[in-house]
C-alpha cells in the first residue's frame, strides 16, 4: 500500500511523459472554453495526448496553443457535435493521429431556458440532441476502440457530464433537466455493457460551477442556434466570486462551502474520474457541487 501511494504522489507531481494520464488519448468536447478547456489543459499537463473540439474555431485554436506552449500534445478538430458527420470525423482523426482511444469526456452543452409551459418543440428538441443524441453517437462511433478483447489493463473511461439539474429538476429548465437525466441512464448502460472489457463510465453532475452559462444573463453571453441568438446565463445572477465569495459567507447560503466551484476545480474532478486513483469506480454519479443538495 505504501509503494502505491508513492507511485500515485509520484504520478500528482509529474506533468507530460510521466502524469497521472502518461501516453493515454482523450478526446474532450466543449473544449474551446470554460470547463472543457479546464479538463484539456490539466489532461494535457498529467501526459494525456488530448483531442480537443469546439463549435468556435478561434476559441479552439488558442486552447491549442495554450497547450502546445506548455509542451502538451493535442489536435484540434472544430465542429458541431450535432451534425451527423462529427462522431466519425473526430473518432477517425484521432485515431489516424493517435492509433487509440482512452477516454472520452462529453462535456459539450448550453441551456436554452424557458417555463415548461412557454418551451416550445424545437427548444425541447435541441437541448436533447446536443446532451442526449450527441455522446450517443460520439460513443458509438468510438464502440471498436473501447470495446477490446484480450488485454484489459490499460486505462480507459467514458465522463459524461451531467448537472444538479438533471438530479433535482430546476425551475426554468425542463429540457435541460430531462437531458442531463438521461445522460445518468446512458452512463450507466454504457458501464454494464462494457465493463467486461475493462471500460469504466461515469457521470459528473455539477452544481455551481462560474462559467457563461450560470453568468448572469444580463452579461449578454448568446449562443446562435439555426440561426438564432440565444442569451446564455442565469437572470440577475449576479454573485461575487473567488476571493470575494470565500470572505462574503452569506453570498451563497445553500452551498454548504458557500461558494461557487471553478473550472479548474471542476476538471480535477473528471480527471479524477478518467483516472487510475478511480480505477474501481463505475456507473457511478459523482457530485460536485460544494456540497449543495445533500
Amino acid at each position: 500500500m505504501a509503494d502505491r501511494l508513492s507511485q500515485v504522489s509520484g504520478h500528482i507531481s509529474n506533468t507530460h511523459s510521466r502524469g497521472l494520464l502518461a501516453g493515454e488519448v482523450a478526446i474532450i468536447t466543449g473544449a474551446g472554453q470554460g470547463i472543457g478547456k479546464s479538463c484539456a489543459v490539466l489532461f494535457a499537463k498529467e501526459g494525456a495526448k488530448v483531442v480537443i473540439s469546439d463549435i468556435d474555431e478561434k476559441r479552439l485554436s488558442d486552447v491549442t496553443k495554450e497547450i502546445q506552449a506548455s509542451g502538451g500534445d493535442v489536435l484540434a478538430v472544430a465542429g458541431d457535435v450535432g451534425a451527423d458527420d462529427f462522431p466519425k470525423k473526430i473518432v477517425d482523426a484521432t485515431v489516424q493521429k493517435y492509433g487509440k482511444i482512452n477516454h472520452i469526456v462529453n462535456n459539450a452543452g448550453f441551456t436554452f431556458d424557458k417555463m415548461l409551459h412557454t418551451t416550445p418543440d424545437d427548444a425541447f428538441d435541441i437541448i436533447q440532441k446536443i446532451h442526449v443524441r450527441s455522446p450517443f453517437r460520439l460513443i458509438r462511433q468510438a464502440a471498436p476502440y473501447f470495446r477490446l478483447k484480450g488485454d484489459k489493463r490499460e486505462n480507459r473511461c467514458i465522463v459524461n457530464v451531467s448537472s444538479t439539474t438533471g438530479l433535482h429538476g430546476n425551475v426554468g429548465q425542463a429540457n435541460y433537466a430531462a437531458a442531463k437525466s438521461a445522460v445518468i441512464g446512458l452512463t450507466k448502460t454504457i458501464a454494464k455493457e462494457w465493463g467486461p472489457f475493462g471500460v469504466r463510465a461515469n457521470t459528473v453532475a455539477f452544481g455551481l460551477i462560474h462559467t457563461r452559462l450560470t453568468a448572469s444573463k444580463e452579461a449578454g453571453a448568446t449562443i446562435e442556434i439555426d440561426g438564432k441568438k440565444v442569451a446564455l446565463g442565469v437572470p440577475g445572477a449576479q454573485r461575487p466570486t473567488g476571493e470575494v465569495a470565500k470572505q462574503n459567507p452569506d453570498a451563497y447560503p445553500l452551498i454548504p462551502l458557500r461558494r461557487g466551484g471553478s473550472t479548474d476545480e471542476a476538471a480535477s474532478a473528471v480527471l479524477f474520474l478518467v483516472s487510475p486513483l478511480a480505477s474501481y469506480v463505475s456507473g457511478h454519479t459523482l457530485e460536485v457541487t460544494g456540497g449543495a443538495g445533500i
